[in-house]
Order: structure tokens, then C-alpha cells, then sequence
């Protein structure tokens, strides 16, 4: 995801525990800088990773990685996942890596049809579910992890009011719920651009729009990204007592609750936050190896490794998404706290891809105007 919730976990442990910075809150791979692309070209034992903000694996996986292949993972990161794959367009005739990692299924026919990747058909994909896999005829782009897009609640706020917490799109739209959800931007925030193609996959081509008018109508609040919904505006977090939000609803993750108790002694019954789960759109992440990489046989280790149990088994508490590999284990934390959800909304990547920037611009016009 573009957006995780490492930095959720790192507020909880700090605003809320007292903890030291977590070792999920980092990884001493990362290299914040720019450069070019590999680390070296044909024969150099650097790998380069670029990704979002968020990407994050535990320095003993990245240690295995290297005892296995003999690469060292180099990782350059470039904001949130829209400004990540627009500066990877950008930059496609000097890629600044080997490896592109973090575009999802919102965002997926950008880099297609601007040729970022090499096609690669990576050692693993015969444990990942053909629905995770887009691309398969080409194998342009490699999956690696999936979640879910979802509204959030805080148990606390709405046990105090007496009120049931909502639990599908039209709830929101309910009276009793005027001005309790804050949103991200579906123009600048990969999950509010999540979010608003889960209401077009609701409620068609032609009535998504008059569903955003009553939800505006119903004191949605929209703000720039996700950090600033979860982390400041929403109740329900962390952070967002720290900050005295009082929005009890946000959109967010299926995987966000997990984020919540981490390093809490001794654990709670259930997590202080809730997923309402009928308001839900399933998000994939996928890596490729970038067209022009100077390194491209580390380059296709690391998509193999990404698609390990070793990786995937890793990925949950670290960047709080759930493995595309069907060997994978997930920790009890994560299935404990985190909601299952059976029948998320979905929408093919071409229907993203023909319409995606028009409905964004309708989107503006109707809910920032």
C-alpha cells in the first residue's frame, strides 16, 4: 500500500505506551537520498529498490536475502505511491534503480502504459491466486502483497453515544452519522482514491456521483493524504488523540486495528478501533523490474525473494498488508485484530485504467467545489 501503517504503529508505541521507536518503524536499509540507477552495473552485488515511503522489511530478511543471492538491497524512496510511480515516469530513461516496488491496482495502468517495466516471470507466482495477477499474459509486474481500503470507527466514541457504528456505504449517508467521517483526497491519497472507486464499483458508472453529493451533503471532511486522516483528524488512533481529533470515522485499512495494540502489555480483549466492513475495495501492490536497470539479474532475485515465505511471512507486522502467497502464514496478532473481509468491491484494472482520471476530475469538482 502506498500508505501504511508503520507510522501508525510508531504513534501507538510512542503517544500511548511510552515505547521507544519500534524496529518496524524502520529498516536500516533505507537510503534516502537519489541516484542512479543499480549501484553499479553488470556484476555489482547492490540491488536498488525504489518504492514509496512506506516499504519496510527487517534487516534480518534483507540479511537472508543477501546470504542467498549475494546482493545487498539498496532501497531510494520517493513519497507516497503516486509520487513514487510519476517520478519513476519521470525519470524512465535513467531509472534511478532496478526495481520498482509499491504500485497498486489503482494506479497500475499509469506505469503499464508508460513501458517502466521489463516483463519477468518471477519464481513463486505459481502460489498467488490468478486474481492477484493483472498482468499475467505479460508478467510485466510481479504481486506482492494485497489489503483492503476501508472506513474505520472508534469503538470508544461510538459506545459512548449509544450509537452503532456504521457498517456499509449507505449508513454513512445517514443522518445519525452527519459529520463523523473524514476521507482523504481521491485526487492527491491513494486510499481516498481507493475509496471513491469502491463507490463507483457500488454503485455504477452513473451513480457514484449523486452517492458523493449526499455523503458531502452529510459533512464529509476531506483532507490531503492519510497520514493527516489517521494520524490527526480521526479519534480512533493514536495519534489522532494526541492531536484531539474528533472524527470518529476514517477511511483507512482492513489491517488498521492490528496497528493499534502492537507492544501493548498485556494485550487487550479486541483492538480500540473497528472496520465497517461492507464500505471495502480491494488493494494490491505489485514490483516489476524497471526497464533499463543496470543490475537486472539482482533485479529478478529480488522479485523472487519478494514473492518467499521468508518476505511474505514478514510483511504483516512490518507494513501491515497480507501475503499473496498461498504458503504464507499470517501472525495471530494480525488475524486476531485485524477484520477479514469476504467480499470486498472491486473493479477491473482496464475500467480503472479508461476512466480512472476523468472520474477523479468529477470526483473534484462535486466534493471540493
Amino acid at each position: 500500500m502506498n500508505t501504511n501503517l508503520r507510522r501508525a504503529v510508531c504513534a501507538a508505541a510512542v503517544a500511548v505506551l511510552g515505547l521507544p521507536v519500534l524496529a518496524a518503524c524502520g529498516s536500516g536499509s533505507d537510503d534516502q537520498g537519489s541516484g542512479e540507477s543499480g549501484g553499479g552495473g553488470k556484476g555489482s552485488k547492490t540491488v536498488t529498490l525504489v518504492s514509496h515511503d512506506s516499504f519496510v522489511a527487517s534487516d534480518s530478511v534483507l540479511k537472508e536475502f543477501t546470504r542467498q543471492t549475494g546482493y545487498t538491497v539498496k532501497t531510494i524512496k520517493g513519497g507516497d505511491a503516486g509520487q513514487a510511480v510519476n517520478q519513476a515516469i519521470l525519470s524512465k530513461s535513467h531509472p534511478q534503480g532496478d526495481v520498482f516496488f509499491g504500485v497498486d491496482n489503482t494506479l497500475l495502468s499509469r506505469a503499464l502504459d508508460n513501458g517502466l517495466f521489463t516483463p519477468y516471470t518471477a519464481k513463486g507466482l505459481d502460489r498467488v491466486d490468478k486474481k492477484y495477477q493483472p498482468d499475467a499474459s505479460e508478467h510485466r509486474v510481479t504481486p506482492v502483497d494485497t489489503g483492503e481500503i476501508c472506513v474505520n470507527y472508534d469503538r470508544a466514541y461510538f459506545a459512548g453515544h449509544k450509537l452503532a457504528p456504521p457498517q456499509s456505504f449507505d449508513d454513512l449517508v445517514k443522518p445519525e452519522y452527519k459529520n463523523l467521517l473524514v476521507t482523504e483526497n481521491a485526487a492527491t491519497s491513494s486510499p481516498g482514491l481507493a475509496f471513491q472507486l469502491a463507490t463507483v464499483a457500488k454503485y455504477g458508472e452513473t451513480g457514484w456521483q449523486d452517492y458523493w453529493k449526499k455523503l458531502r451533503a452529510n459533512g464529509v471532511e476531506v483532507v490531503d493524504g492519510w497520514e493527516q486522516a489517521y494520524s490527526e483528524r480521526f479519534s480512533g488512533s493514536a495519534g489522532g488523540k494526541k492531536a484531539k481529533g474528533d472524527k470518529p470515522l476514517v477511511v483507512s485499512y482492513a489491517s488498521s486495528p492490528p496497528a493499534e495494540v502492537v507492544g501493548a502489555e498485556p494485550l487487550p480483549a479486541e483492538a480500540p478501533t473497528g472496520v465497517a466492513t461492507g464500505t471495502c475495495f480491494r488493494q494490491t501492490e505489485f514490483a516489476g523490474l524497471l526497464k533499463g536497470a543496470r543490475n537486472t539479474e539482482g533485479g529478478k532475485a529480488l522479485l523472487d525473494f519478494l514473492l518467499s515465505r521468508t518476505f511474505q511471512e514478514d510483511m504483516p507486522l512490518q507494513m501491515y498488508v497480507r501475503p499473496v502467497n498461498q504458503d504464507a502464514k499470517l501472525p495471530e496478532l494480525f488475524t486476531k485484530y485485524g477484520a477479514q473481509i469476504a467480499d470486498p468491491q472491486v473493479l477491473a484494472p482496464e475500467q480503472i485504467a479508461k476512466n480512472r482520471d476523468q472520474w477523479v476530475k468529477e470526483w473534484s469538482s462535486l466534493v471540493l467545489k
